[in-house]
């Protein structure tokens, strides 16, 4: 046992764990925008006097807000230059025009760019070309949609950058981009594999276009899509150079945050180079425009609630009571994360959870002998959260983008429908990853 005293009368204990539970409500139900409800719980926090002011920037995890900001900037910029469009044509003509080759070719582009970039960001991009690509081929988008979505998160899963679960995780403990990539990328590999040949085993042989049509395709050419070939240029040596520098950051102490935040300042440096002040801060300004505020003041938020919550005992509570459940045992505490953040993802979004949940191991790692010493434990719950986000329509931010530009170009994707196809799939993806961390940890 951890033996933490808690007064679970408490005033702290009390009103934070009602406004976390208000707060989770609001985001569930989408009646009104999770940046919104999170900002207002923050300042509720402080109002009441649950956190100081001082207390509650201490909460905020620059690292992740830094992260995200930078990445966006590097991306607002780098996908002017038409290179995201010229990757997912070119992967299409990789697979010669064939239906399901298209799919194989597109999802495999699309978990690739997640994996670099953070999910959502890469399905703004491929989708649109999705559309294209399959009008072009007269064939339907709702199969090769569904497997993005699946491939997205799949994707984002083997990387630190890939998702946001994994960014808070990778921020909030002692593990690099570099540990990510080894422990997690095999067995993301490994259920890419498997889902794809489940959507052969649904979809593959639906799958038909013509001689013709697929001769149209080959006939495009992919620099048509290039917008901006000094960027272009600048934008493959720039992602290769941040990438790099995850990859080796933890050598040289440096953070992602910085990584990423210098990378978008260069972008932007790069891109402005040409044209006099007035222009540059008209550039400047529609790519800082381009930035998913929602998403950081939704973390801003978030982070305070959390760090009241935490402070008020809830978690050090539960804690305690998962510690008791599982006596101790890192294989049974791991395997029951995996399981509880696979589920969970699938109900409610991914990132509060993970928030959530990160001081709650925490508290608990004393237990194992502290942060660093609860590796399969981290693993799971990044699993558990990336993967459990394939399983709902809701389950992660990546599947509701691209539902919503789906439907704005008339394809409607039904919450049951998608359900009944993604949920089964997301058990395999799990159990895969449950036999995976017991095999190599166990």
């Amino acid at each position: 046992m951890i033996g933490h005293a808690f007064d679970h009368t408490s005033f702290a204990f009390i009103a934070s764990t009602a406004i976390l539970i208000v707060v989770y409500a609001f985001i569930i139900s989408e009646k009104i925008n999770r940046a919104v409800i999170a900002l207002i719980g923050a300042a509720t926090v402080i109002l009441v006097g649950l956190l100081d002011q001082d207390e509650a920037i201490r909460a905020i995890d620059f690292n992740t807000i830094g992260f995200l900001t930078g990445m966006m900037i590097v991306v607002a910029v780098a996908k002017k230059s038409g290179l995201f469009e010229f990757v997912a044509v070119k992967s299409a003509q990789l697979a010669r025009g064939g239906a399901f080759g298209i799919m194989i070719s597109m999802s495999l582009t699309t978990a690739l760019l997640s994996s670099m970039l953070d999910n959502v960001t890469t399905v703004l991009l491929i989708v649109p070309v999705t559309f294209a690509i399959c009008n072009h081929l007269k064939l339907p988008v709702y199969p090769y949609l569904f497997a993005q979505i699946l491939a997205s998160n799949i994707g984002g899963t083997a990387t630190e950058i890939g998702d946001p679960p994994n960014i808070l995780i990778g921020s909030a403990t002692h593990l690099s981009f570099n540990h990510f990539l080894v422990h997690l990328g095999p067995i993301a590999a490994l259920v890419m594999a498997v889902q794809l040949v489940i959507n052969y085993a649904v979809w593959g042989r639906k799958l038909h276009t013509t001689a013709e049509h697929r001769a149209s395709l080959m006939a495009l050419d992919a620099k048509v899509e290039i917008k901006n070939k000094r960027m272009f240029r600048i934008s493959v040596a720039m992602l290769a150079l941040i990438i790099a520098a995850f990859a080796l950051g933890e050598a040289f102490h440096i953070k992602s945050a910085t990584i990423a935040l210098c990378g978008g300042a260069l972008m932007l440096l790069l891109d402005n180079l040409p044209y006099k002040a007035h222009k540059q801060n008209d550039n400047i300004l529609k790519a800082l425009n381009e930035v998913e505020w929602i998403t950081i003041f939704f973390f801003i938020g978030l982070f305070v609630v959390v760090g009241a919550v935490e402070k008020g005992g809830l978690l050090g509570f539960l804690a305690d009571w998962l510690t008791h459940t599982t006596g101790g045992d890192m294989k049974l505490t791991a395997i029951g994360i995996l399981w509880v953040s696979a589920f969970a993802s699938a109900i409610i979004d991914n990132i509060p959870f993970v928030a959530t949940m990160i001081p709650l191991l925490k508290d608990m790692s004393p237990v194992f002998g502290g942060v660093t010493q609860m590796d399969p434990v981290w693993w799971s719950l990044a699993l558990g959260a990336c993967l459990g986000g394939n399983g709902t329509l809701i389950g992660a931010s990546a599947n509701l983008v691209v539902a919503g530009q789906a439907e704005k170009a008339g394809v409607r994707f039904s919450f049951l429908k998608f359900t009944a196809m993604a949920f089964p799939m997301m058990l395999i993806s799990i159990l895969i990853s449950h036999v995976y961390i017991v095999w190599r940890y166990f």
